[in-house]
């Protein structure tokens, strides 16, 4: 059974698994950096210092603090954004350029049917001219 659970760890998709959670947590940290330290201070600037985290409401002993949740939509939305826009410039950095097709420099010889030279006005094969 250890033999069948290190050959299971050893595969290449669970090893890639497991790179892309650890890289996805780093990535997580940048990206809420920069919503809450950057874009977070400029929508409250722009919509005249709105905070949503204070908002809440009480019922009964229970404090229902809706404001969060408004923040985490906001969160959520401007990441999924970040990521869209990321994932979207590395594909455009994987295309590759439509390959230029070169002109032709040979063609065939009508009567023989040799590849010769595109410039040739008679065939160094069947000696025809062209």
């Amino acid at each position: 059974m250890l033999k069948e659970f290190k050959t299971f760890i050893m595969r290449g998709n669970v090893m890639d698994l497991a790179v892309a959670v650890i890289i996805g947590g780093a990535f997580g940290k940048i990206v809420s950096s920069l919503v809450n330290d950057i874009l977070m201070p400029l929508i409250g600037l722009i919509l005249g210092g709105v905070d949503f985290s204070g908002l809440a409401f009480t019922v009964g002993s229970a404090k229902v603090t809706y404001g969060n949740f408004i923040n985490n939509i906001i969160d959520f939305i401007i990441i999924a954004l970040v990521i869209f826009l990321m994932i979207k410039f590395i594909d455009n950095l994987k295309k590759k350029p439509a390959p230029v097709v070169a002109e032709p420099t040979t063609k065939e010889c009508p009567h023989c049917f040799t590849t010769i030279p595109l410039k040739a006005t008679r065939c160094p094969n069947c000696t025809s001219q062209l």
